[in-house]
């Protein structure tokens, strides 16, 4: 049996958007409060660092694009970080500094091929300063397929830890079925959740996955105001009608039985705390368990393809 008890941290808040400095000041600051705490893992919101473009068209219709909108996206680009990469030798010195896991939401730019795609991912880093894994957003949501490439089933990531296996999907992600079960199969304990969607549905979708997967989730959104938001930036002019809050946070930790262990907050830049009691976990899976005794594999089927998939294969 591992560690049955664990302190953890979900971060609310938002760095200078497409500055890559700020969002590692901001991630060192809330290390060492977490520390301070005894927290043993913390979680920052989706795109945390590259920042989420809430309100930006990046000058795009159907049909054509601006040169202002791609400069901004030029900018964007050189806000993300590789995985790995200088920037997560750096995440490993900031954890292990602090002996935490460290799960962030990043912008992800490739490294393969292009070295020009980016990829909203999360990057998981051990206590020990090591990097353990990322996975990349399956399907970016609406407008953000402007932005981001598409994930393959190869980062479908999950971790083994003292008191238990995480695993991760980003926001919408946790809309798709068969997505979900993948994961609830590879045996997770801890659901992470980095999210950019502050209404009220998102919390009927925290509690019905926590239910269904009878683990923890743990959802962390960004808390934005347009302080957050260069005026240099093109599509600044854009934000002229919406309001000084563009997301408004509504991070949260529900229990494996579908309550809150931590009730979503809103309108502020916090950090949220809870004790799991991992035990719980195993016993939540008395009457329900999605991979095991309350599956049926005889009816029902899922094949799940892990292979990279290489664009270009040379010989």
């Amino acid at each position: 049996m591992g560690e049955q008890k664990v302190k953890v941290a979900v971060v609310q808040a938002a760095p200078i958007l497409f500055d890559k400095e700020s969002a590692f000041r901001k991630i060192a600051a809330y290390v060492q409060e977490a520390k301070g705490n005894g927290a043993k893992l913390l979680l920052f919101p989706e795109v945390f660092i590259g920042g989420y473009p809430r309100g930006f068209s990046f000058g795009a219709r159907v049909g054509s694009r601006t040169m202002e909108g791609r400069e901004d996206w030029a900018k964007y680009g050189s806000s993300a970080i590789t995985i790995p990469g200088t920037d997560t030798d750096l995440l490993g010195e900031i954890a292990r500094e602090a002996g935490v896991y460290l799960i962030i939401g990043v912008v992800e730019r490739d490294q393969e091929y292009s070295q020009s795609t980016l990829y909203n991912s999360i990057v998981y880093i051990g206590p020990d300063g090591k990097l353990l894994g990322k996975h990349r957003k399956l399907i970016p949501t609406g407008s953000e397929r402007l932005l981001w490439g598409q994930g393959d089933g190869s980062t479908l990531t999950v971790i083994d830890t003292p008191f238990g296996r995480i695993g991760g999907l980003i926001c919408w992600e946790n809309y798709m079925p068969l997505a979900r079960m993948a994961m609830y199969a590879k045996g997770i304990d801890i659901l992470v959740t980095p999210t950019a969607d502050a209404r009220d549905t998102w919390q009927a979708t925290l509690k019905h996955i926590a239910c269904e997967g009878r683990c923890y989730v743990l959802s962390s959104n960004q808390f934005a105001t347009k302080e957050s938001y260069p005026e240099s930036l093109n599509g600044y002019a854009e934000l002229a009608n919406d309001p000084t809050i563009l997301c408004r946070g509504g991070s949260a930790i529900v229990g494996p039985l579908g309550e809150y262990v931590a009730e979503p907050v809103y309108d502020t830049e916090t950090v949220i705390y809870a004790d799991l009691d991992m035990a719980s976990v195993t016993a939540s899976r008395f009457d329900f368990d999605a991979a095991g005794h309350y599956n049926r594999p005889d009816v029902f089927q899922l094949q799940v393809n892990e292979a990279k998939q290489n664009i270009v294969s040379f010989s």
